[in-house]
């Protein structure tokens, strides 16, 4: 769903990303790990084609971003730290706005309202301006957003900075939900454990550069933590 081949951006001859191969299908989640400056960030603005790569491809569900912009996008989802709503709107009407906003108005009001309670949001909440929203209900609003646009790919950019350990473990179990559903995750993150209890993959990054790649499901917290500050340090 998700695929770079030869990926790579510099800025005034600086590689932000070098030479990036990766492919992550439907059902996985992959979760980049690495410093302010890695190549987190860039790696998911080339996705979503919000910069122009400098050399290789960007694609999704085997199309490239850059010749495909608009196809692209109807098929992906994107969360970034701090979700961007409507502040004077509810949790309801944004999710109705930027739903109908991607073309998907097939969705009854009864059947978002029910999203939200299905992603943990309070019910009295739901009908509240997002004013009042903490991140995390602001976060699980995203989440619906993406389920109802029926994204196939989700792209997550620290989703769980800020979040307190319980709005954080509801916001995974919301990614394991889409998984479940097919839904391909990248995820950029300084959050090592939860990179290991969510993922089912993991990359670590440094200076642009993918250094290492697993599967969660082969390494313990202790010895993924290890092998982090290894590459930190090296």
């Amino acid at each position: 769903m998700l695929q770079a081949i030869g990926l790579s951006k510099s800025y005034n001859g600086v590689r932000a990303l070098d030479s990036l191969d990766l492919l992550i299908e439907p059902g996985q989640i992959f979760c980049l790990l690495g410093a302010n400056g890695a190549g987190k960030t860039t790696t998911i603005n080339l996705f979503l084609n919000f910069i122009e790569a400098s050399e290789g491809q960007a694609l999704v569900d085997g199309m490239d971003v850059a010749e495909h912009p608009l196809e692209t996008k109807k098929r992906l989802a994107y969360i970034p730290e701090q979700v961007m709503l409507y502040r004077n709107l509810s949790g309801l009407e944004n999710v109705e706005y930027f739903t109908a906003l991607a073309g998907r108005e097939d969705s009854s009001r009864d059947q978002l309202r029910q999203l939200l309670l299905q992603s943990g949001l309070p019910h009295e909440a739901i009908e509240q301006r997002v004013s009042g929203y903490s991140k995390g209900m602001r976060q699980k609003v995203g989440i619906v957003i993406a389920v109802a646009k029926q994204a196939g790919a989700l792209l997550l950019d620290e989703p769980t900075s800020g979040l307190d350990p319980k709005a954080s473990n509801e916001f995974s179990e919301l990614l394991e939900r889409l998984r479940g559903e097919g839904v391909a995750v990248l995820m950029a993150t300084h959050d090592l454990f939860r990179a290991k209890e969510t993922g089912t993959h993991i990359g670590i990054m440094k200076e642009g550069r993918l250094v290492e790649r697993l599967a969660a499901e082969e390494i313990g917290h202790a010895d993924l933590e290890r092998l982090y500050l290894e590459h930190m340090r090296g």
